[in-house]
């Protein structure tokens, strides 16, 4: 059978050309069409509208943020209901979706459908539900999903940030290569869990898992900044691109474990002799800001992704993240991009310096439902629905 593959620009009726850009089918997946989704959607009481999303990861500021946007919330879970959301009243959604696991969604959809239920995606409802299957769901999402294609294979989007004009850390396809530190990442959004740095071929051959897809990076010395972007196609007043406004409502540090500890019990060479490694699996975040200098260049670097997104296909909207190194040189290195709401978003549930300076107490989740609630006032949710 021959597959026909398309990337949909929602912007814009003209197709990609697909020998000046890589197309990606995400292993036979079937895509729900956007018109499929706009359907549903122009079926809903628009005045009814709930927020929907899994409950983890980011999902106490979605429904606090939407709770304050005047919308219902509907909190999915697996099996019983999580009993710490009664200890915050105010993110505790309005009702929650019981499923026997995450793939149930995907024929409960209807009865979601049924609750006028926008979802919200955030990193572990992708991963848990799969982006495969993500890509199938019959529910109006904020959000373009087609942006899931490029973000969820690490070459393709390392291809967009290099289009974009971004700078990036040395990449190396053969580990045979390697004669100076390197961080290897498994693909897929799994919270730094089997990242391991590697200074030979020696190292990777010990650590490697050969059954898993990876990357092997260049491992730059500096500061970890995590920038928290949203992309408005809809909004005019602001910092303009071709089209909507660009805006930084955070910037975040992870803590991981055990690499923010593991020097404390000996040297690396210690270490290793040890069989002691760094490990890089998120366990929490820090707040930070960079020096006002720097943001002129953070802003030129969230415009080009952005740009470079409406071109390849259709854009990127709403919330993503920027992950890079600042070096001593005060170069920026971007390692990676989250095109959706990160979890470290989630130390700004009352606003952030940057946040504040737009408006009091705003945090990313109340920027989206005031995105979704801009968008159903002003006619135009089939510009932030797929």
């Amino acid at each position: 059978m021959v597959k026909r593959i398309f990337v949909l620009n929602r912007l814009s009726t003209t197709l990609i050309n697909p020998v000046k850009y890589i197309i990606v089918a995400l292993h036979g997946c079937i895509m729900v069409e956007t018109k499929e989704i706009l359907d549903i959607l122009e079926d809903y009481d628009k005045d009814n509208i709930a927020i929907a999303t899994v409950c983890s990861h980011s999902s106490l500021q979605i429904f606090d943020g939407a709770r304050k946007e005047g919308f219902r919330t509907i909190g999915i879970c697996m099996g019983a209901p999580p009993k710490f959301y009664n200890a915050f009243p105010k993110a505790k959604p309005d009702e929650f979706f019981v499923v026997k696991d995450y793939k149930e969604i995907l024929s409960k959809a209807d009865e979601l459908a049924a609750k006028n239920a926008i979802i919200i995606p955030h990193g572990s409802f992708v991963e848990y539900l799969g982006a495969e299957n993500f890509q199938k769901l019959r529910l109006p999402t904020y959000g373009n999903r087609r942006v899931l294609e490029w973000e969820s294979d690490r070459d393709m989007s390392r291809k967009w940030l290099e289009l974009a004009g971004i700078k990036m850390p040395k990449q190396i396809k053969n580990p045979e290569d390697i004669d100076s530190p390197m961080m290897v990442k498994y693909y897929g959004a799994k919270g730094g869990m089997g990242f391991f740095v590697v200074k030979n071929y020696s190292d990777f051959k010990k650590r490697i898992n050969p059954a898993e897809k990876y990357t092997i990076q260049e491992f730059v010395l500096g500061t970890r900044y995590y920038m928290h972007y949203f992309y408005s196609p809809i909004k005019n007043d602001g910092y303009s691109l071709s089209k909507g406004t660009l805006e930084l409502l955070g910037i975040d540090r992870r803590v991981e474990s055990n690499a923010d500890e593991i020097f404390r019990i000996g040297s690396p060479t210690e270490l290793a002799e040890a069989g002691i490694y760094p490990t890089f699996v998120v366990t929490g975040n820090l707040p930070l800001i960079v020096r006002e200098s720097l943001l002129p260049r953070i802003f030129e670097m969230g415009e080009k992704v952005v740009e470079k997104s409406l071109e390849l296909f259709g854009g990127m909207i709403g919330p993503f993240c920027l992950e890079a190194v600042v070096t001593d040189l005060l170069e920026l290195k971007v390692f990676e991009i989250s095109a959706r709401i990160v979890a470290g978003t989630n130390l700004f549930v009352s606003g952030s310096p940057y946040s504040d300076l737009i408006d009091e107490k705003l945090s990313m989740g109340r920027r989206i439902a005031r995105e979704i609630r801009m968008a159903r006032d002003m006619g135009l949710l089939s510009e932030v629905i797929s």
